[in-house]
């Protein structure tokens, strides 16, 4: 990251953008702006920007559909903005993925302190994102994966499932969940479609894909990537 964070700073309203723009400017950080989901999908896809500060009420493509895609590619910090301030929107945009939320109107020194909040913890999270299960090792930050020291060629597909899975080791995900950050939510409830990918990426990584030792199954619940080594129940 550089001494100056880039943001992008996502609005349909063209007042509060100018607004954010001069005020985020003035405390030191670099900001882009767009008026609309498609051109904050592009803009983050081109510039890459250090976190996104994002509203949620806007039309065409909603704020938390643009975090939903935005968590698809990378793990860039996301600040939701919204005039809701009910506690059951900040929930939802939290489990959705948003690490901060702040409600309108705000103070844009407020809003600054968040932004450099989540970034002083995006830096802290990058300093070790190397995820170890038995002879196999998870690079989350550079998205590789090795087994005894020879690189494992995952499919994108392949690599998100790891991705979900390593970044919580030693944790239940619930097959649900899988389900909707991976493929969507359209397939929360297509259990055998998360078997058969699961079946493939053992394929890959296990020693003996049938007696599971890194991926665990918890029957009738969901997945754990175990850091212990020890054998599937």
């Amino acid at each position: 990251m550089s001494a100056e964070p880039l943001l992008l700073v996502v609005d349909d309203e063209a007042g509060v953008l100018r607004l954010m723009k001069l005020e985020l400017t003035a405390q030191g950080f670099r900001v882009i702006t767009a008026a609309d989901g498609e051109e904050a999908l592009r803009l983050a896809e081109e510039q890459r920007p250090d976190a996104v500060v994002l509203d949620i009420m806007m039309p065409g493509i909603s704020g938390l559909e643009v975090m939903r895609r935005l968590r698809e590619r990378s793990n860039v910090p996301i600040i939701l903005v919204t005039a809701k301030d009910k506690d059951s929107d900040k929930v939802r945009g939290l489990e959705l993925g948003a690490d901060d939320y702040v409600v309108k109107p705000f103070n844009p020194d407020e809003l600054g302190a968040r932004i450099r909040a989540v970034l002083r913890r995006a830096v802290a999270a990058e300093v070790d994102r190397v995820v170890r299960a038995g002879n196999v090792e998870i690079d989350l930050n550079r998205r590789l994966v090795h087994k005894n020291g020879e690189q494992v060629s995952l499919t994108r597909t392949e690599w998100l499932l790891l991705q979900h899975l390593a970044a919580n080791p030693d944790k239940v995900i619930l097959a649900p969940e899988l389900l909707s950050k991976v493929w969507g939510p359209e397939y929360r409830d297509d259990l055998q479609y998360l078997r058969v990918w699961v079946s493939r990426l053992r394929a890959k990584i296990e020693d003996a894909p049938a007696e599971p030792r890194i991926i665990k199954t918890l029957p009738g619940i969901g997945y754990m990537l175990s850091t212990g080594g020890g054998t599937e129940d």
